[in-house]
């Protein structure tokens, strides 16, 4: 061989290791929220609503959110998500974000919405605004916990924010079922938002390459 592509080759192995054991350090957590029975008929839960009850607040039907806490290793960028509002609703009822995550309000209706919060980790109020509106009206969620929306023109209209602060998070399905990947190694508490008053927690260790299963009843 070259003597002059000697280096060349050992960098590129070099590389290839190392990717190759970024990959096996990852570890996975899956299983199942045990969740609430729905309330709303089987035909009616094609669409999320956010319900009160008692003092309450949730998803119906019931979704829940699983975040992994402790020192994980936080994201270079500030992220982004989108709260879109269509057909009079917002389009994603419920939505987990990073704590400094900025998100969009874009409207998609033929009309003016008004999307405002009262809650206490993030009180705003976007105004009236246009479908065409630019820039898109944003808001930066710098604290922790539940936001609850509501839009000041159309008052069925409800949605909810949920702020954790973790890079690692994922919602369930119907049936509770959840996964999260691309986990470090190490000891931290797994935890699943239910509601606005139930968030369960299990202290995890997790090993590298490895899958763990927690069920939460």
């Amino acid at each position: 061989m070259n003597r002059r592509l000697l280096p060349f080759c050992a960098c590129i192995f070099l590389c290839l290791a190392s990717s190759s054991s970024r990959g096996r350090a990852q570890a996975t957590v899956e299983g199942v929220v045990a969740l609430p029975k729905s309330e709303t008929p089987a035909v009616m839960s094609k669409r999320y609503q956010i319900v009160t009850k008692a003092g309450m607040i949730s998803t119906d039907p019931a979704v829940a959110v699983v975040y992994l806490e402790g020192a994980v290793p936080r994201t270079p960028a500030a992220p982004r998500a989108q709260m879109a509002q269509k057909d009079l609703n917002f389009v994603t009822p419920l939505l987990p974000v990073q704590l400094g995550t900025t998100v969009e309000f874009p409207n998609r209706d033929d009309t003016y919405h008004n999307i405002f919060s009262y809650s206490k980790p993030k009180r705003f109020d976007l105004g009236r605004y246009r479908p065409d509106e630019r820039p898109i009206p944003t808001q930066t969620f710098d604290q922790p916990g539940l936001v609850v929306l509501h839009c000041d023109i159309h008052e069925h209209m409800r949605g909810l924010i949920l702020v954790v602060d973790t890079p690692f998070f994922a919602k369930s399905d119907l049936q509770g079922r959840y996964k999260l990947t691309g986990l470090p190694p190490g000891h931290f508490t797994l935890k699943a938002w239910v509601n606005s008053q139930k968030t369960l927690e299990h202290p995890v260790e997790l090993k590298s390459g490895s899958t763990l299963h927690v069920d939460f009843p």
